[in-house]
């Protein structure tokens, strides 16, 4: 579609023999062929992956992850603004399809090692099999309804796999507080305080640590904008988990409908030359 030429080509054949429309049911049956196409060698990996890492239930159901990228989603402060326009439109052009302006990092995305490291990995350098992994899901709703400024901390883990058994060798372990209710404002996703400082949950660096050392984890996940709390003012998260070379994944929905224990994650990140991360399509089967 980007070919030269392709703009008058399409508008011409408009003009000579009506806009091309796709009925309902075709739509939604390349809908389901694409779903299908995409999702079964990935579910065939993920099967084989958590056998490997503790087991599945072999249902196959999917859960989707990811939040609607859109233009007004809250955004850390700071942060490159994201916009969006329509380029070209059915009825003018023949075709229609949208231009967008993004910060790598807005949205349900993927932190890579170079995002914080010098020299780390940047995301085409992550192979495909470090995208599907087993992924835990440690729940502290309760403590944020309270302590929305809380962490994950080695006890929350502790807990953890007293309940539910050993976080599984390269699994992603996502944290789940809630926090996704927020997301339709900026002002209660941020949650600042009176003094300008944010208030929301994210991993603490001693949980991180004894992740790392313990567990050999892939990744972190978790559904707030950012790895640190919000207070957080050093990003030693950030820091020790990228700077082990593992990777963390921000904003994702739908946790609550994981098992803590037992489904598997895909993460759709496209291999952006020398990206630092990027929106991605992030999914489980469980």
């Amino acid at each position: 579609m980007c070919v030269p030429g392709t703009l008058e080509t399409v508008r011409e054949r408009a003009e000579r023999e009506g806009t091309p429309r796709l009925s309902r049911r075709a739509a939604l049956g390349f809908g389901a062929a694409a779903v299908a196409g995409a999702a079964l060698p990935g579910t065939a990996s993920a099967r084989s992956s958590s056998r490997h890492h503790g087991g599945h239930n072999g249902k196959g159901r999917l859960v989707d992850l990811t939040h609607e990228f859109r233009d007004d989603f809250p955004a850390f402060p700071g942060a490159p603004p994201t916009s969006r326009e329509t380029a070209v439109t059915i009825p003018e052009d023949g075709f229609y399809g949208q231009v967008w302006t993004i910060w790598e990092h807005i949205c349900t995305h993927m932190d890579v090692p170079a995002h914080f490291i010098t020299g780390g990995r940047t995301s085409p350098e992550l192979g495909i099999e470090e995208l599907v992994s087993p992924i835990v899901v440690v729940d502290i709703s309760r403590r944020v309804a309270r302590e929305p400024d809380t962490v994950v901390t080695p006890d929350d883990l502790a807990r953890f796999e007293r309940r539910y058994g050993r976080i599984p060798r390269g699994a992603v372990v996502a944290m789940y507080s809630g926090w996704e209710a927020r997301v339709g404002s900026v002002e209660t996703y941020r949650n600042t305080d009176a003094g300008g400082v944010m208030r929301f949950p994210g991993f603490g660096k001693e949980a991180v640590d004894w992740l790392l050392a313990r567990r050999d984890i892939r990744g972190i996940g978790v559904d707030t904008m950012s790895l640190d709390n919000g207070s957080s003012a050093t990003f030693d998260v950030h820091l020790t988990v990228l700077g082990a070379d593992r990777y963390g994944v921000e904003n994702l929905r739908n946790l609550k409908q994981l098992p803590a224990r037992g489904a598997t994650l895909l993460l759709g990140l496209i291999p952006w030359r020398e990206g630092s991360g990027g929106p991605c399509r992030a999914f489980a089967t469980v």
